[in-house]
């Protein structure tokens, strides 16, 4: 399951639990809670799985990019050979040889940057997830993990507006 998704679903389940009137707090379902929790906890590795094997395809991409320009290179040392066998400009060949080295250099740096830049991008992406993920389980666990001692505490009924208004209307009619 999404990481994402089970960020929701935490969401949903302290929406759904009770409120604590009169406080910021509300009650949920432990046993739910935890449940998403561990799943999230499976979840997150499945992520980092995900960014390995982003990193896993830039290497692979690099791979084949310094294997093009290998075979590139062989290929212009090969026909300079050619040029030179067929009495032709030795001039000639070595500004095409540079040529297309130059070119397959800034196609393998091209490759390299845009593999580095997706990797980079997606794992920063994964950091971010992460980040809010890990500080929304931080709030929900301290919520969950206050005293009940507090909550009842902090419980005033005579703050409540209708034990208000009542005795409002039984002092003005004294």
């Amino acid at each position: 399951m999404d990481i994402l998704q089970l960020v929701d679903r935490l969401e949903d389940l302290i929406d759904e639990g009770r409120h604590v009137p009169f406080s910021k707090y509300t009650v949920v379902d432990e046993e739910r809670a935890l449940a998403i929790l561990d799943q999230m906890r499976i979840s997150i590795p499945e992520e980092i799985v995900k960014a390995t094997t982003v990193i896993s395809e830039r290497n692979r991409i690099l791979e084949k990019a310094n294997e093009e320009a290998a075979r590139i290179l062989q290929d212009t040392r090969t026909k300079g050979a050619e040029m030179l066998d067929n009495d032709t400009s030795v001039q000639a060949a070595q500004v095409r040889a540079r040529e297309v080295l130059d070119r397959a250099r800034r196609d393998a740096e091209q490759i390299m940057n845009d593999a580095d830049s997706y990797v980079v991008d997606a794992l920063r992406d994964l950091e971010q997830r992460l980040g809010r993920m890990i500080g929304e389980v931080r709030n929900g666990i301290a919520e969950v993990e206050q005293p009940a001692d507090q909550i009842v505490q902090s419980y005033d009924p005579n703050a409540l507006p209708i034990l208000q208004q009542q005795n409002q209307d039984i002092n003005a009619n004294r």
